[in-house]
């Protein structure tokens, strides 16, 4: 086995074997075809065996994919088992809990679900730092640190809170007087305000059924907020391609409209991440078990 060996591709190949396909697993997961597939195959590469039987109308288990996806189902298990052990003995919450959250995220949605979340707790306090800097968990003292990613870090245990769906949207009144961009080569003609800090700025890249699309974003703002693009995005300057934890309720109310929505596949979560632990602190358990309760099964910035 490699070091490269990652037991999350290990979860990814269980929902597979489970769901009986990459297509289907993808969808549970509420994440890329693609990304399922490069999981699976990087497991397969770690593994040094092939897992799947591949053809162009089925996808089947191999003798060696059965075997593994057996342990996976028990390891989970365990895992589950496990949890509600150290949970059950695990005293109130009290103390200091050390949260780092991303800015925009922390902002909008943790720091206002605190005033639920607190009194529940009445012997803990919260220290939140609201940063985009990724912190070091072990050297910086920080319990919890709660990030938009695609590729969590792999010495942290990452829980996922709620997936990333992005929108290309305007208002409406932007939309009367450019039109409506059908394709997202129509979107040429149109003002795309551009994120600096998205991995890739000055580029936006869809996927359709004529596969991947690169669009060069060449409007007149380029800014390196996603929350100062919001507001210049609803003041009517132009087009942005925005996270919903953002724009959720401007989405909701009218006061923005996405388009091309199906051209824009799910690539990041929100994850809560800490260090591994035997045993995981009571106020580190009720906060993310909280959190992931107070988000939803379906985020409530979606609903």
């Amino acid at each position: 086995m490699s070091q490269s060996f990652n037991y999350r591709h290990l979860f990814y190949f269980w929902v597979v074997a489970k769901e009986g396909g990459i297509a289907r697993a993808a969808e549970r997961l509420d994440m890329a075809v693609q990304t399922i597939s490069a999981q699976v195959r990087e497991l397969e590469k770690s593994l040094g065996a092939h897992l799947l039987n591949r053809t162009t109308r089925y996808l089947s288990l191999t003798e060696i994919g059965a075997s593994v996806a057996e342990h996976c189902a028990r390891m989970l298990d365990e895992a589950g088992a496990a949890e509600k052990l150290v949970g059950s003995l695990s005293s109130e919450a009290r103390g200091t809990l050390r949260v780092s959250a991303s800015v925009a995220f922390g902002t909008l949605h943790v720091a206002p679900a605190l005033a639920e979340f607190l009194p529940r707790h009445p012997e803990l306090k919260i220290d939140l730092s609201i940063t985009d800097r990724w912190v070091n968990l072990a050297e910086e003292g920080y319990d919890v640190a709660i990030h938009v990613t695609g590729d969590p870090q792999p010495n942290l245990v990452a829980r996922p809170l709620a997936p990333v769906r992005r929108k290309l949207c305007a208002t409406p009144d932007y939309f009367r007087r450019k039109g409506i961009p059908q394709t997202p080569a129509d979107l040429v003609a149109h003002n795309c305000l551009d994120y600096t800090r998205s991995g890739e700025p000055g580029r936006w890249r869809f996927t359709g059924p004529e596969g991947e699309i690169a669009v060069p974003v060449n409007g007149p703002l380029h800014v390196d907020d996603d929350e100062a693009l919001s507001q210049a995005v609803l003041g009517g300057l132009g087009v942005g391609l925005l996270p919903t934890f953002i724009i959720g309720q401007a989405l909701q109310n009218g006061r923005l409209q996405a388009v091309l929505s199906e051209y824009i596949p799910v690539e990041r979560h929100v994850y809560a991440m800490y260090l591994p632990t035997r045993h995981l602190p009571s106020k580190v358990r009720v906060f993310i078990d909280f959190m992931v309760a107070h988000i939803g099964d379906e985020p409530y910035w979606d609903r």
